[in-house]
């Protein structure tokens, strides 16, 4: 069994258009507790997979049977997979559901078929994927940059609450950067002062300095996700942010009875909300469901 682990933005930026299409990006990122439980058993030569969600795909689209396709593909191995996905991860929130499936997958494959690669390996083949799935590998706290492949390592952010508010709608990650407009961003995220916030372990510092250039496109597209944060900050959060693309939005407390009221209070307005703890290092799994099919 792996965890597929969420991952919220702290920071997101993009600098500029380029050549390829994609934006330079700058981001402060790291995980929370809330995972997909992926497991893996070991098969001949096929590679299936099945999903506890219906909203997800079960074949060649999905992200965590594309990373165990490659992982064959790169490394010449003959073995297969069935993957189970057990979905907790709401589904195109801006939480890295699929990227993080993906690197869970890539990291049980490598144990599975004992192929003895690396990280740094696994996160180069994980970055043809998908731009976040490096970061997942790791599931860590870092700033990502280029299109979110090229990482450097933080430490921890200081633990506290995260309260998770998901409307009931999806986001396409790809309308929301298409209706993005760099050169018209007049309030860039103070991405330096946030690794220093990080590093310094200042939860004030990490509050003051949120920032996501998404959110205005996403909250133009989707009036749910502002008057979210708005209720959000009305109940007392320290400070709120949209994850990614959105649609999610994410709320830091200290106190585990604010985050519990915010919690309760929110049911009524979105149907997945979630109290969990900032984790910031990767939480080491076992493959402890491996089986020959």
């Amino acid at each position: 069994m792996r965890e597929g682990t969420s991952k919220i933005n702290l920071t997101l930026d993009a600098l500029f258009k380029r050549p390829d299409g994609y934006h330079e990006l700058e981001m402060v990122m790291t995980t929370v507790d809330l995972f997909d439980r992926i497991d893996l058993y070991q098969t001949n030569k096929s590679i299936t997979l099945e999903s506890s969600s219906g909203l997800v795909p079960q074949d060649e689209r999905n992200l965590a049977f594309r990373a165990a396709a490659l992982l064959k593909e790169k490394t010449g191995c003959d073995k297969g997979v069935h993957i189970y996905i057990d979905k907790r991860i709401p589904v195109a929130a801006g939480l890295a559901g699929g990227s993080s499936d993906a690197a869970a997958t890539l990291r049980g494959c490598n144990r599975l078929w004992g192929l003895g690669l690396s990280d740094a390996e696994l996160a180069e083949i994980g970055a043809e994927i998908g731009s976040d799935v490096p970061f997942c590998v790791y599931s860590n706290t870092a700033l990502a940059q280029g299109r979110g492949e090229v990482l450097t390592a933080l430490p921890a952010p200081p633990t506290c609450w995260v309260v998770l508010a998901k409307p009931n709608h999806g986001v396409s990650t790809a309308d929301v950067f298409g209706k993005l407009r760099v050169h018209a961003i007049t309030d860039h995220p103070q991405t330096s002062r946030m690794i220093e916030a990080v590093k310094k372990r200042d939860y004030e510092g990490i509050i003051r300095h949120l920032g996501n250039v998404l959110e205005p496109v996403t909250m133009d597209m989707h009036e749910d996700v502002r008057q979210l944060k708005e209720r959000m900050l009305r109940f007392g959060a320290d400070g709120v942010l949209m994850s990614g693309s959105g649609p999610t939005v994410f709320a830091l407390v200290k106190q585990e009875s604010r985050a519990v009221r915010m919690v309760n209070s929110l049911r009524g307005f979105c149907q997945q909300v979630f109290a969990v703890r900032m984790l910031g290092v990767r939480r080491e799994s076992v493959l402890d469901d491996v089986r020959t099919k």
